[in-house]
């Protein structure tokens, strides 16, 4: 009977390990689904629509390939790609009415329709002087790479073949030089659950059988020796005493026969049997993937956060953070490379307004007075805050703190860039240190969902953006005696002080040295770079503003002549060390502000500024 049931053991073992590997060969269905796409006409831009990439669930696969060349590769939104692509001909991938995969030409739109704002919004003035023709190349001479649009951008020589993720929002732009025809033949591939829960347990239920299988099989063998034969009864049998008492010698000499195998021979029948089996289970076990178990462990529920506010009524941010920190380094980095050559033209690529103006002044400084130095490098992380505006329209604008608040550390940073348009790049127009004592507004929206731009005439706030610099001017000018400086906070606001300090303390040198022949009168004035504020969460907003501070020095006395002694900086932007007319120096001022609502009322808060001398001159 032991038999019968070792027998059975073994079938059912080998069907049950047979089962389970059929499951991980014969029956196991593919990995991917694999979709050919073939675009015809030579165009230079492939768009594939995020509808076709989101047709099936889990990640893409794209692989694309040209005859020789380059292949490139970027994804964004959907938005953005399209509006890169608005006045060039391209091959569109989307999905028709029926879930079918068709491929078309779309014409390229009228310049005017292009990045033009949606029916019933007006494009709203991002603070930056928009130039027609800036960033805007012929589309057939136009290449994608480096876009600051792009999310990430991927590139190869014949063949590309790169793994994303990315919802029905976003789109991928398939391109080679911008003038080469982008590639025609392309493979998406999604994975498919193939996985086969049941196909290891099998193989451990059948090995745990197999193994009881030998313990039967010996079971049976070791009874079957046992009775083997009918035995003699009646005969006097000799004297017998235990083996282990009897010494081996004897034990052979006396012709002691054991009636059945030793226990040593026994074990290693079993070892040989059994040893084998254990160790073709574990070879089928350690074939048997994650795939081939099933997963217990219960899939963690997200929890409600930020990023889940809905947006419905809301266009998408600007920018990501990813997007941010990548443009943000390329702003250093091109800026890094002007300042080293003291190039204004290749620090206009990337710096616009009042950082502009001042990096040109210093580089007019440089090239004067060789130990004079240059100014700081652009920040790049960490990367504290970013609030982007909620546009899908241009101009567009993001701000951004940037920095680290340990001890010894430079004061973070805060940093307004701008893009004119979906061929621009992003240019750097504000930027400013924090204050010691300034905090941030908390109440910023986060990354995810964005703020909108606040237009520079908006009535909600305790003073219209357009008026706050004349207005902190006006205080910087006359003090508390301002009909303005109750609207502003005080303490806290350095550089108020630091003004008022560097003024008296220069007026009290001046009076010593030339106070009989000249006179040295100070004043600030509202700047000519545009207003730029983003609203908070708490209906405020954070400002961006400019002003000028100008110094003037001008002989009393006909005869007399005013001096540059000591002064190479001004002697360098001026020309000359002696006028008879006299010297106006020009200062920029960048400063951020938090301004409160009408509603709630407070007061203006500053909360970082940036002075560098933008100019000086012979009064004519």
């Amino acid at each position: 009977m032991r038999f019968v049931w070792a027998v059975a053991a073994f079938v059912l073992a080998a069907v049950l390990i047979g089962a389970g590997i059929a499951q991980r060969t014969v029956f196991l269905g593919p990995k991917t689904a694999d979709v050919e796409i073939s675009a015809e006409g030579g165009l230079p831009y492939t768009l594939i629509d995020g509808t076709v990439l989101a047709s099936m669930p889990g990640s893409q696969t794209l692989t694309a390939s040209v005859p020789s060349g380059p292949v490139y590769a970027a994804y964004g939104r959907t938005a953005d790609v399209s509006a890169w692509l608005s006045d060039a001909e391209y091959t569109h991938v989307f999905l028709d009415d029926a879930g079918e995969i068709v491929t078309e030409a779309v014409a390229p739109q009228p310049p005017a329709e292009a990045g033009a704002a949606g029916e019933g919004e007006e494009p709203i003035d991002a603070g930056v002087p928009a130039d027609d023709t800036a960033g805007v190349a012929e589309p057939a001479n136009r290449n994608p790479a480096g876009s600051d649009l792009w999310l990430d951008e991927f590139t190869d020589e014949g063949t590309l073949r790169t793994q994303v993720q990315l919802p029905e929002t976003m789109s991928v732009l398939l391109a080679s030089d911008g003038r080469a025809p982008a590639p025609k033949t392309m493979e998406l591939q999604w994975p498919l659950d193939n996985s086969t829960p049941w196909a290891g347990p099998l193989i451990v239920a059948g090995s745990i059988l197999m193994v009881v299988g030998v313990f039967l099989y010996l079971l049976g063998i070791r009874h079957a020796r046992r009775s083997r034969g009918p035995r003699r009864k009646g005969i006097p049998q000799p004297p017998t005493q235990p083996l282990d008492t009897i010494p081996t010698g004897d034990a052979e000499a006396k012709g002691v026969i054991s009636a059945g195998p030793s226990r040593r021979a026994l074990r290693g029948t079993r070892g040989f049997v059994v040893v084998p089996v254990l160790a073709v289970a574990g070879v089928l076990l350690a074939g048997c993937s994650a795939e081939s178990w099933p997963q217990l462990a219960p899939s963690a529920t997200p929890s409600p956060s930020a990023s889940a506010i809905s947006t419905a009524d809301q266009p998408a941010p600007a920018v990501t953070e990813t997007q941010a920190q990548r443009i943000l380094t390329k702003v250093a980095q091109t800026v890094g490379e002007a300042d080293a050559a003291a190039d204004g033209e290749m620090a206009a690529t990337r710096l616009e307004g009042a950082v502009l103006d001042e990096r040109k002044a210093n580089y007019l400084i440089r090239s004067k007075v060789a130990d004079h130095a240059p100014l700081a490098a652009i920040p790049t992380e960490p990367m504290q805050i970013v609030l982007p505006q909620a546009s899908e329209q241009w101009p567009r604008t993001f701000m951004t703190v940037v920095g680290d608040d340990a001890e010894g550390s430079p004061a973070p940073s805060v940093a307004v860039l701008s893009q004119q348009d979906p061929w621009s790049d992003y240019k750097l127009t504000y930027l400013a240190s924090l204050a010691a004592s300034a905090q941030f507004p908390g109440g910023v929206a986060p990354a995810t969902i964005g703020a909108s731009l606040v237009p520079p005439e908006s009535p909600f706030l305790l003073i219209e953006p357009q008026d706050l610099p004349a207005a902190y001017a006006d205080v910087l000018n006359n003090g508390a005696e301002s009909s303005f400086a109750p609207l502003f906070e005080e303490d806290g606001d350095q550089f108020r002080v630091k003004v008022a300090e560097d003024r008296r303390n220069r007026l009290e040198q001046f009076n010593q040295t030339g106070a009989e022949t000249g006179s040295l009168t100070f004043s600030s004035a509202a700047g000519t770079y545009p207003v730029i504020g983003l609203s908070t969460l708490e209906s405020g907003a954070v400002v961006a503003v400019s002003l000028t501070e100008t110094d003037t020095v001008k002989p009393t006395n006909s005869d007399a002549v005013i001096k540059l002694d000591g002064n190479p900086t001004v002697e360098a932007l001026a020309g000359t060390a002696n006028s008879a007319s006299g010297f106006q120096t020009t200062f920029s001022d960048q400063l951020f502000f938090y301004v409160p609502n009408q509603a709630d009322g407070g007061q203006i808060r500053l909360l970082g500024y940036a002075s560098n001398i933008l100019n000086a001159g012979v009064i004519r």
